[in-house]
Order: C-alpha cells, then structure tokens, then sequence
C-alpha cells in the first residue's frame, strides 16, 4: 500500500489521527472519530485553529467555552445536504457526545487567533454543480478562500456520481508563486457507496518522481504532498470525499497537468 494511503485504525473511536509531523510536512492535521450513541470524544485545538464536520449522524458539541447544542442532521453522508460544522480557534477545548451514531471529521492547520468560535452551515452553504459529462460533481463548500472566517484552513466536500472523475482535469499546487499558484498540503478523507466498492487516486508529479495509483476504499485518507491528485469513481460506485487544505497563504491557486490543461 502506498505510504500516502491510511487506512483507518478501527470502526470505533478515534480512527485517523493524521498530524504534520506522521505527514512529513508542516500544515495540515486530520483525525476522524467514528461514534457510537452515548459514546463521547474531547481533544484541545493547541496551536492549531479546527473546523469540526458532522460527517453523518448527531452530537453534542462543547468548544471553545460554549455549548453548541446537538448539531448534525444527515443520516448518510450521501444524502448530500450540507452539513453542519463547527469552527474553533487555536486555544481551545473541545467535546462531543454522541446523540446517534455518527461521524466527526477534524480538520486542523495552524491558527493565528484572528477568528471567534462560530457555527458553519447548514445555511450559507450551497450545493454547487462542477464540471460537465463525466467530469460532472457536487461541491459543499464549508471554508474556501470566499469564506473568511479561518486563519490558514480551506476545506469543501465533493460527491462524485458513479463513473465520473474528480479533483480532475489533474492539477495540483505545490509552489509558492502567487498568484499563479499556492503551496497547499492536502488530505482526502474517502467515502463510498456501496461501502464495499472502491475508487481510484492517483497522486504524481510531472516528473514522474512521485507516481501512486491507490485503490481507496470507504474511510481511506489519502495525503497530498504535492503533484496531481485525480480520482475516479468505478461504474456502480459513487464517491465522496472531504478535503483539507492548507499552506502558508490563504488562497487556492493551482495549475492543471499541460497535456489537459484545456480540459479546465
């Protein structure tokens, strides 16, 4: 198995707990908890600011010295409605308790204190058409550049039908040389359905020094150092995924793969 695949740990708990340091690059966290009712989970923020998303299910969420109440909503991630979210700054505590089985995707880069605890979503977000033909997919957008409410993370949804590509024509951003392009560490945290299905990334350079092709399969991350990153959902399977960006600039600014740089 790629050494950019993880697979997760368990079914229950604290399943993905992806830091910079296991990443081997300088901005981006990523851990998923899996709940069952009842069950409950607390971290501290650190130095890093976090958007928790109510991937599926409900919890009561405590952060950053308030109560949220029971946020969540969607019983399957795949019923594509926006989903409800919770933003934290560096310096905080947070904790969920479990209302229903649920999943809770935490997303973390570096904070600076330049933003207040507040809710994301469901309002505000949007479910936006990409792409065309086969190349058609769903955004969620939770916090990217248009939303300015975090200090340094960018992260979006994306739901991919069965037998279209995604993240795709290939692009990547991996150079600092705004406004051109942006340095951005990535993650993709994978969901399929069925949940026996697979789907395909690849992740490779134009050079061909790095060149992974995975067989993702249903709560895989993969980690995104640098190069192209497309994927693909096989025929029968759709494709969901939950991405998270972040670099030393708050921007998304990438170049395409020139043999299909017209495809954008």
């Amino acid at each position: 198995m790629s050494h950019l695949q993880h697979r997760p740990f368990g079914t229950r708990g604290k399943v993905h707990d992806i830091t910079p340091a296991s990443a081997g690059w300088r901005h981006v966290g990523f851990a998923l908890y899996r709940l069952r009712a009842g069950d409950s989970a607390s971290a501290a923020t650190g130095d890093n600011e976090v958007i928790l998303v109510m991937v599926e299910g409900r919890a009561r969420l405590r952060g950053a010295g308030r109560d949220w109440g029971e946020l969540g909503a969607r019983a399957c991630v795949f019923e594509k409605t926006p989903p409800h979210c919770l933003y934290l700054p560096d310096g905080s505590d947070w904790s969920a308790v479990a209302t229903t089985d649920c999943t809770i995707a935490v997303c973390a880069a570096p904070g600076a204190g330049g933003h207040p605890a507040r809710r994301i979503g469901p309002e505000g977000i949007v479910p936006t058409r990409r792409g065309e033909g086969s190349n058609t997919r769903y955004i969620n957008n939770i916090a990217m550049e248009a939303e300015d409410f975090c200090d340094s993370l960018l992260v979006t949804e994306v739901f991919t039908p069965a037998g279209n590509w995604s993240s795709y024509p290939p692009h990547r951003h991996d150079e600092d040389d705004f406004p051109r392009i942006i340095y951005l560490e990535e993650t993709y945290y994978h969901r399929l359905r069925p949940a026996e299905g697979f789907g395909i990334q690849r992740v490779y350079t134009d050079d061909r020094l790095l060149d992974e092709t995975m067989a993702v399969h249903d709560h895989d991350v993969v980690c995104v150092p640098r190069g192209h990153h497309p994927c693909a959902a096989p025929h029968g399977v759709e494709m969901y995924y939950l991405n998270v960006m972040a670099g030393p600039l708050r921007k998304w600014r990438f170049v395409a793969a020139p043999p299909l740089a017209h495809l954008m």
